[in-house]
């Protein structure tokens, strides 16, 4: 007799964080199997867009400097080898050693946000995902200003996230 392999069910708890001088987070909880495509609505709902602009992934490192995009929709005319958010699952970019990503929602305003895996737990049968577990904050009416210098390509948080710490994953999640 074989016996088959089956994937248990797994849901990422997940903050997200504005890039802003006030606290403005979302905790989300998504299914692991859902695409970067899936994750990017549910960001876009939580947070009051109508979700109707160009946005991006990045993955990055622990300092969060910026690294490889996944982009909403390729719009480069060569058809170059950007990665597309409806093709890569959350369960294959974002795991317990690569814990953090990039959100960029709006290039025109550069709604930046800061995407961390807090907790992965089983699937409990009865409850639908994705959910917003926790609201804090709300979303400014234009979003914060960027000090971008010519020819930095990473993104300097230190300033931004002096209160991070603060922010306990534990102490929020229902």
């Amino acid at each position: 007799m074989q016996t088959r392999n089956i994937k248990k069910e797994m849901v990422y708890k997940i903050r997200i964080i504005l890039d802003a001088k006030d606290d403005v987070f979302r905790d989300i909880e998504i299914e692991d199997n859902n695409t970067l495509e899936d994750f990017h609505n549910t960001i876009t709902q939580a947070f009051g867009f109508l979700g109707s602009e160009m946005a991006s992934f990045y993955t990055c490192d622990e300092d969060w400097n910026q690294d490889q995009e996944i982009a909403l929709f390729d719009m480069s005319e060569d058809g170059s080898d950007v990665k597309l958010m409806n093709e890569v699952f959350l369960e294959n970019i974002l795991t317990e050693k690569n814990p953090k990503l990039i959100y960029v929602y709006d290039f025109l305003n550069m709604w930046t946000f800061f995407v961390e895996l807090a907790d992965i737990v089983d699937k409990e049968d009865g409850y639908s995902y994705p959910n917003v577990l926790f609201s804090y904050g709300e979303l400014p009416e234009s979003p914060p200003d960027k000090n971008f210098e010519a020819g930095d390509t990473s993104m300097d948080l230190n300033d931004s996230l002096d209160s991070y710490d603060d922010l306990d994953f534990d102490e929020n999640w229902n």
